[in-house]
């Protein structure tokens, strides 16, 4: 009978009225402050939790509530029991301020707070002392002696039972949640009948987060993006992550350096998300299909040794190097290269200014990528011109080490596809020990605005239409100039407005503003084009 008589109060009792937008006071105000200004403070802090529409609802409602109970238009007393499923203490943390600052105002409780850790019990505390009472930290139960928690079961049921102007609130994980309330079934049952689930932030909330609470360049703050999008999830403590984070950048005055070990289905994966490079695509697969055959067959198949020495043709941004590093996971991923790294280098790091000098710095770089891969960009500057005896040092250096390391050393050249082909006409040497050629097409209008679209969705940005227009306008003005850099110059454009849209915004607090790209956001500043 009791426990119907709450969940009728909590469905139907809980009447909620509309609150005038009214500007919060200044502090030296705030005894001035009116219970409808009151309500428009804590209904603006409960919109920017992170949980759901329905568990907002439902804390203004409570709100709602304590002010009718006050003004004499509810004559129930609901002492509000709830449970807040979360990971984060900062939720907890602002759940709590909010419904203890309802409460004294509303004068829904008279007596002090109290925040309990089942780690520190006190066995002497009278817990019908408090009108408020957080309990966390359940996992603290499990280490007390049985009888203890038998005691402090006992005293928070009589606690409860008592019907005191009070609310309670009990948080943890669901694993703690579960676990505490395991044989207990009855005593959630009877009190708890009111629950909030949190919501992880997503990306571009921890990023606002973070650049509210450290200082960075503008360059930091792009990396800083990259570095969410690749090391943050949902399943993590998000309080945690970005408290170390923080401190990480405090400290170090740069980012955590990336790591990730990836499977080959995990590498395909991310290989077949790429926009485009369909033609790049399907010579990897059947790359692998090869790879895989000869590795199962064993001596039952006369295959010989692949050569995977490769050239990259394309112009610029057309993903070469993304696509050597798929391809040194792939490779590390089928155990043809020991170590799962791709030196990147170009000719300068090759060739020196001395004679008798290159061929010791062209080894020193191959000594680096042994056991891995070794990318060459730009690899047509190594043409031999005009008797140019440090290129072709550079270059017999590297032909001895492709043919005496093949099992060690996979080399990549790449470069633009003119001047890559005139540079291989003229080397028959390395020519000879090309095993794969991939041509990396330009990508078309669509592509380069799906690929603006995959930056800003992996960072929770929500892109309006007009501005996805104008970038189409801004791509096709531009596209046929000679410094076009395809992917290259739809991440530039990305980065800058991303910049613009962090000062456009700067003075704003909703969160739907914050995510939203419009057209007046889409930056091209100081982007060299010819």
């Amino acid at each position: 009978m009791r426990e119907d008589y709450f969940k009728d109060i909590y469905k139907d009792f809980f009447g909620i009225e509309s609150v005038p937008k009214i500007e919060v006071k200044k502090e030296e105000e705030k005894e001035k402050v009116g219970p409808q200004e009151e309500m428009a403070s804590l209904f603006l802090k409960i919109n920017n939790l992170n949980i759901d529409e329905e568990a907002k609802d439902l804390l203004k409602k409570m709100i709602e509530y304590m002010r009718k109970y006050n003004e004499g238009l509810e004559t129930n007393y609901v002492p509000f029991r709830l449970i807040i499923k979360t990971n984060a203490d900062t939720l907890v943390h602002n759940i709590n301020d909010i419904l203890y600052t309802a409460g004294q105002y509303f004068k829904y409780i008279d007596t002090k707070q109290k925040v309990l850790s089942l780690y520190k019990i006190n066995k002497e505390e009278n817990y019908h002392d408090y009108g408020f009472l957080l309990i966390h930290d359940l996992n603290g139960l499990n280490i007390l002696e049985d009888r203890d928690i038998k005691t402090f079961i006992y005293d928070f049921d009589s606690y409860l039972k008592e019907d005191n102007k009070s609310i309670t609130l009990i948080t943890g994980t669901d694993e703690e949640l579960t676990s505490f309330f395991l044989g207990r079934e009855e005593l959630k049952n009877k009190y708890f009948t009111l629950q909030i689930e949190g919501i992880n932030p997503d990306v571009q909330d921890i990023y606002n987060d973070i650049l509210r609470k450290v200082a960075v360049d503008d360059d930091t703050k792009v990396k800083l993006l990259d570095y969410l999008t690749n090391t943050y999830n949902n399943n993590l403590d998000y309080v945690t992550y970005e408290n170390d984070l923080i401190k990480y950048i405090s400290f170090n005055k740069e980012l955590p350096k990336l790591k990730e070990e990836k499977t080959l289905e995990e590498v395909f994966a991310s290989l077949n998300e790429l926009v485009g490079l369909e033609k790049v695509k399907k010579v990897l697969h059947e790359l692998v299909d090869v790879i895989t055959l000869k590795e199962k067959a064993g001596d039952s198949l006369n295959i010989k040794d692949i050569n995977l020495h490769m050239v990259f043709l394309g112009n610029p941004g057309t993903g070469k190097t993304t696509i050597a590093r798929l391809i040194s996971d792939i490779l590390y991923n089928l155990k043809y290269i020991k170590e799962n790294k791709l030196v990147e280098v170009s000719v300068k790091d090759l060739v020196a200014e001395y004679v008798g000098q290159t061929a010791p710095k062209t080894m020193s770089v191959i000594e680096k990528a042994m056991n891995g891969v070794l990318f060459i960009d730009e690899a047509y500057a190594l043409a031999v011109k005009n008797d140019n005896s440090y290129n072709a040092e550079a270059i017999a250096t590297l032909i001895q080490a492709m043919e005496n390391y093949r099992d060690r050393l996979v080399v990549i050249f790449a470069g633009y596809t003119k001047e890559m082909q005139d540079f291989l006409d003229s080397n028959s040497g390395i020519t000879s020990r090309i095993g794969y050629t991939l041509e990396f097409d330009d990508y078309t209008t669509d592509e380069l605005i799906e690929i603006f679209k995959t930056f800003t969705n992996k960072a929770g940005f929500i892109v309006k239409e007009d501005a996805l227009e104008y970038l189409e306008e801004i791509i096709n003005k531009y596209r046929n100039m000679k410094n076009f850099g395809n992917a290259r110059f739809i991440r530039n454009i990305y980065e800058k407005t991303v910049i613009r849209h962090a000062s456009n915004v700067k003075n704003k607090k909703q969160k739907n503003i914050l995510k939203t790209i419009t057209k007046d956001d889409i930056s091209i500043d100081n982007l060299i084009l010819e």
